[in-house]
């Protein structure tokens, strides 16, 4: 039986990684825990490591190469030639997570890649194709940023560690999985992808996943950010050459708004719907929603109409403050609440100018 630690109960958590990153330097097989199930990790250029995973492997999956994982997403890299836009996009907002990726290479470049890593191309990629996946596991990331060179994990049908018995030197447990299940399969192509394997995530979720989504953010939901919802979406659908109801639907461009402030359901002021609509947009079927954790994670883009609204955003997602831009770099954008339908109209030529400034050609940029 290979030795178990339970990672989460140790004192000294860097030195048992430290311990497993040296044991896979080293050739050996170690069993690491991710989101999705518990696999078997070893180096592709250790042949002893190699073998010991196809071992441990079976089924349909047998002869195929294995599944290389990475510790963080830049390092795919490593392995791809030019990626699409949606391809980095698919990058950008499916890792760290529960999806393995699947790209085309070029000839040469596969051949420049493996010649570098001193491998059979065979052994990295099937056929034009490479899997990579980059798990939203801390022990599992922390181990792979140690090691250099290709891992390769292979599944764990069973958490009776005593099964493994020689094929696996050290098994670090970090208890159930957050799933319990295997990851998503996603083949990514140059301007459409393929679910190879649902897991994780089904159909929709990825769908809503590869959405490039722009989020505007004020206090109640109820004139500012929607009214900037509402203009953006006419201006970006404007530069795509599409209507605005069709943007989501034929470019995967989502646009929508949030209150840091708001309460659900209400509708925007009389006065903002008029003021847009005479700028040819529509804002009529508006309902408010608070700013949630979600909704931060899904955009790509956040716009605020003010720096406490900034601070909101940080404040339930610190990683987000990367993304997050005041509309109006120079001044926070006044509340019109209470004004009359000049200020309105004012405000919307205001957040007109703005969007085509600061927002239009960076969301299209990413198309």
């Amino acid at each position: 039986m290979p030795e178990v630690i339970r990672i989460y109960e140790v004192g000294d958590y860097e030195a048992q990684i430290e311990r497993a990153a040296e044991r896979l330097r080293g050739g050996g097989v170690v069993v690491l825990p991710t989101e999705t199930v518990y696999g078997a990790a070893g180096l592709l250029s250790r042949p002893d490591a190699a073998a010991r995973l196809r071992a441990i492997r079976n089924g349909e999956a047998a002869g195929k190469p294995f599944t290389v994982h990475l510790a963080r997403p830049e390092q795919a890299m490593r392995y791809l030639g030019p990626v699409s836009e949606l391809g980095q996009r698919a990058m950008r907002k499916l890792w760290p997570g529960p999806v393995a990726l699947v790209f085309d290479v070029p000839a040469a470049r596969r051949v420049q890649v493996a010649s570098e890593m001193r491998l059979a191309e065979s052994e990295l990629y099937d056929g034009s194709q490479i899997t990579l996946r980059c798990p939203d596991h801390i022990v599992a990331s922390d181990i792979l940023g140690k090691v250099e060179g290709p891992v390769a994990l292979t599944l764990v049908e069973s958490t009776d560690w005593q099964t493994l018995d020689t094929r696996v030197d050290l098994v670090l447990d970090a208890g159930p999985t957050r799933y319990s299940k295997p990851s998503t399969i996603v083949r990514v192509l140059d301007d459409r992808y393929q679910i190879v394997r649902e897991g994780v995530y089904d159909q929709r979720i990825i769908e809503r996943l590869l959405r490039t989504t722009v989020l505007f953010v004020c206090s109640g939901n109820t004139c500012r950010s929607p009214m900037a919802e509402a203009l953006a979406r006419r201006a970006i659908a404007n530069r795509l050459g599409v209507p605005p109801e069709e943007l989501e639907k034929t470019k995967g461009i989502s646009v929508v708004s949030a209150g840091s402030l708001a309460m659900p359901g209400a509708r925007a002021t009389p006065q903002a719907v008029d003021a847009v609509r005479e700028l040819g947009a529509d804002l009529s079927r508006h309902r408010s929603r608070p700013l949630s954790v979600e909704l931060i994670h899904a955009a790509d883009h956040i716009f605020t109409m003010g720096r406490s609204h900034a601070a909101a955003v940080t404040a339930l997602v610190p990683s987000a403050r990367d993304k997050t831009t005041p509309l109006n770099p120079e001044a926070d954008i006044e509340d019109p609440i209470g004004g009359d339908s000049a200020l309105y109209l004012s405000l919307a030529r205001t957040l007109e100018e703005l969007i085509e400034k600061n927002v239009v050609g960076k969301v299209v940029g990413v198309k």
